[in-house]
């Protein structure tokens, strides 16, 4: 898992202490998105739950794409623990390596692809994502939307 010391990136002309607002949940967002947001689950700096403090916005930490519960937590700093339950709770949503179809391990390795962390059952799979990308994006999407909808 990946360091929770990142500052957000700069991605986009509206830079906020930091961290920079690529697209505010208002705008027309992509069902793929409104997912995504309703998988991560919480904020990374305080860990509320993400629309608890109006519309999340979309901040770049690293290569990864996340929510911040709003835009007052661009300034904030991420918190480990908070990191990880965001984490854990892509993986509990993806479930299955996309790839293989087989339930994911425990210390399963993952890639970043898209701005999405994608884990995966072996190193081999990691390859065979980096050779196409959009259908292991699109697999992901359809992990998380089965997982949201068992709930």
């Amino acid at each position: 898992m990946k360091s929770a010391k990142y500052r957000f990136a700069l991605v986009a002309a509206m830079s906020l202490g930091g961290a920079t607002i690529v697209a505010n949940a208002q705008d027309a967002q992509p069902t793929s998105e409104q997912v995504r947001i309703a998988v991560q689950g919480v904020c990374p700096v305080t860990g509320n739950q993400l629309g608890s403090h109006g519309q999340p916005v979309k901040v770049k930490v690293g290569e990864e794409a996340i929510y911040l519960c709003c835009a007052g937590c661009a300034s904030g700093k991420i918190k480990p623990e908070h990191w990880a339950t965001i984490h854990a709770n892509f993986a509990k949503a993806q479930g299955i390596c996309p790839v293989m179809g087989n339930a994911l391990p425990q210390g399963a390795k993952w890639t970043i692809v898209q701005g999405r962390i994608i884990y995966v059952c072996c190193p081999p799979c990691l390859k065979k994502i980096a050779d196409d990308p959009a259908t292991y994006v699109g697999k992901v999407d359809a992990l998380y939307r089965k997982s949201l909808h068992k709930k």
